[in-house]
């Protein structure tokens, strides 16, 4: 089992940037591939970010694209969300995942562990 915790979130003005970090317990941390969601008021929860469990392969979202960048150490536990330019639309609690599944997909069905969430909010 997996136990994940995010941090890192706050109240950030459009263009600022943002560092979330996840801290995962468990021993075969390293083996998971792990991801980033969203999730805005009355909005469904969406994919932002994953990565494989030895960071070769990471996808993003289009809406983060070039903005923000996902990645792990698997010495510390952990797994990070560097989140640059943002924008008022990237207003929500994010949420860090992991999932027994060798490469990174995008449905959140396909993650078995979920944080808490933290709240991000960009303001105009």
């Amino acid at each position: 089992q997996v136990q994940l915790v995010e941090s890192g979130g706050g109240l950030v003005q459009v263009g600022g940037s943002l560092r979330l970090s996840c801290a995962a317990s468990g021993r075969t941390f390293s083996t998971y591939t792990m991801g980033w969601f969203r999730q805005a008021p009355g909005k469904e929860r969406e994919f932002v970010a994953g990565i494989r469990w030895n960071s070769v392969t990471t996808s993003y979202a289009d809406s983060v694209k070039g903005r923000f960048t996902i990645s792990r150490d698997n010495a510390k536990n952990t797994v990070a969300l560097q989140m640059n330019s943002l924008k008022p639309e990237d207003t929500a609690v994010y949420y860090c995942a992991a999932s027994r599944a060798i490469v990174v997909l995008r449905t959140p069905s396909a993650y078995d562990y979920w944080g808490q969430g933290t709240q991000v909010t960009v303001s105009s």
